[in-house]
């Protein structure tokens, strides 16, 4: 079996944050040319708003050939349902599932023509949880998209192409560093069983193992990534 990715093309989402960097990193040391998306450009990213369809269209046409796709983008809720806004709720969805719709559905046909493809989904524990810290909206978003990973790889499965999640927990973002007080930081590593935070690059292994060809014959799974805080 080929194993060798030199020549393939990813696309990767939110490639501006913590955790996009980390993952282009790899995706470049394991020798695929990797164009990152984020709504403001930088050195890994360029820019494409993602809840756009039209956008995205013309994303990936001028990308050309798309082999990976890492759908990563994401912003955080952190309201319960009461205090949600009809404007918050449609803005996180659109964020959280929308874009990784739009590109996925972009790069379908390129992907069934090679027989050959990768999309990897950056969910969620709030998926399973309903949020421990995380509001109404960014929980039923990611449990939205845990569908929607399980949707695509009943799919495209006979057509070579494989689609799988990622559901991590607190990953050193600056979600955890910013968006969580010392009170929560502390509870959170209490229930933690390994007693501490993911490190970005632990979550970027685990989209290079993914996306590996000797990982054909996974699909449709949802990789815990939480130290323990969830086992089942």
């Amino acid at each position: 079996m080929k194993t060798d990715l030199r020549g393939k093309t990813a696309v990767v989402t939110g490639a501006a944050g913590t955790m996009g960097r980390a993952v282009v990193s790899f995706l470049r040391e394991d020798g695929l040319r990797v164009v990152g998306i984020d709504l403001r450009r930088t050195e890994t990213s360029e820019v494409c708003d993602i809840t756009s369809p039209e956008q995205v269209r013309e994303f990936v046409k001028a990308v050309g050939h798309v082999d990976v796709l890492v759908n990563n983008a994401g912003i955080l809720s952190n309201n319960k349902a009461e205090a949600t806004t009809p404007e918050e709720w449609r803005k996180v969805l659109a964020a959280n599932l929308d874009g990784a719709f739009y590109l996925s559905r972009e790069v379908i046909p390129g992907m069934k023509a090679r027989r050959w493809g990768r999309i990897v989904n950056t969910c969620s524990l709030a998926a399973k949880t309903g949020g421990l810290t995380a509001g109404t909206a960014y929980a039923a978003s990611k449990g939205a998209l845990t569908s929607l990973t399980f949707s695509l790889a009943r799919e495209l499965a006979p057509h070579g192409v494989t689609v799988n999640g990622i559901s991590p927990a607190y990953v050193k973002t600056p979600m955890v560093t910013e968006g969580l007080t010392e009170v929560q930081r502390q509870a959170l590593l209490a229930q933690i069983p390994v007693g501490r935070f993911c490190e970005p690059e632990e979550f970027a292994h685990v989209v290079r193992f993914l996306v590996s060809p000797l990982a054909g014959f996974i699909t449709g799974e949802i990789v815990d990534l939480n130290g323990g805080l969830v086992m089942d």
